[in-house]
């Protein structure tokens, strides 16, 4: 006589499943073992390789800012031009040379801020473009450097619009930002050369309200009185 089966317990059940997995588990990893082994390894090499990758990036940023601060003296003294070549037979690496070799780096990207003033300052100014649109850092104030750089080209092209678009965009990358208010005037400005009188205002009352203690603000009623 057939004796009733005891009915499992959820708890049962859930083992009985987990005992069963491991056992199919076990004989898929006997019967292709060649395979797991090989994905297994693939797997390793990838995360090596990154970590190998990310240290590697982080060295050659370290390197980047040594490099960078030994030339940024220069740059300071106005010495623009062995800023960006560097000085031979010393360890003063130029701006270029910093850029060509660890451009991918936040230091490096960094530098090419300091390599495109340096050519806007000696009037080349078609590379100092080049450069700000370049810019890939993730750093706010030379993410609203680069712009503004690329903004003073084209106002200095007379394209007023397109310059107050983006001095804008500048001044809008960080509240912060200590150049924030000059960047907002400079939008100003080009916008009333462009005519549009409006958007000009609105920027102006911005420096009014919010950076009283600013240089901008003390420029700012000037052309709130050209503009009525």
């Amino acid at each position: 006589m057939l004796t009733k089966r005891k009915k499992l317990t959820k708890k049962e059940i859930k083992e009985d499943k987990l005992v069963e997995f491991y056992y199919k588990a076990q004989h898929y990893i006997e019967e292709n073992k060649n395979k797991v082994l090989m994905y297994a390894g693939a797997l390793v090499i990838v995360v090596v390789a990154v970590i190998f990758y990310l240290n590697f990036r982080s060295s050659k940023n370290e390197e980047a800012g040594t490099l960078l601060a030994r030339v940024i003296d220069l740059y300071d003294q106005g010495s623009y031009l062995e800023a960006i070549e560097g000085k031979q037979g010393t360890n003063l690496v130029g701006l270029k040379k910093i850029v060509e070799d660890y451009g991918s780096t936040e230091n490096g990207e960094t530098a090419k801020i300091y390599l495109a003033n340096a050519y806007a300052f000696l009037g080349q100014y078609e590379k100092a473009l080049e450069l700000y649109k370049d810019y890939g850092g993730s750093n706010d104030i030379y993410k609203a450097a680069a712009l503004a750089g690329q903004a003073g080209y084209y106002a200095n092209k007379g394209e007023h619009e397109k310059a107050a678009d983006l001095f804008k965009k500048a001044a809008n990358v960080s509240e912060i930002n200590p150049s924030r208010p000059d960047y907002l005037l400079r939008a100003g400005i080009n916008y009333m050369k462009a005519g549009q009188k409006d958007e000009a205002k609105v920027l102006f009352q911005i420096i009014k309200d919010d950076y009283k203690t600013s240089t901008a603000f003390a420029q700012v009623d000037r052309y709130f009185t050209e503009l009525n």
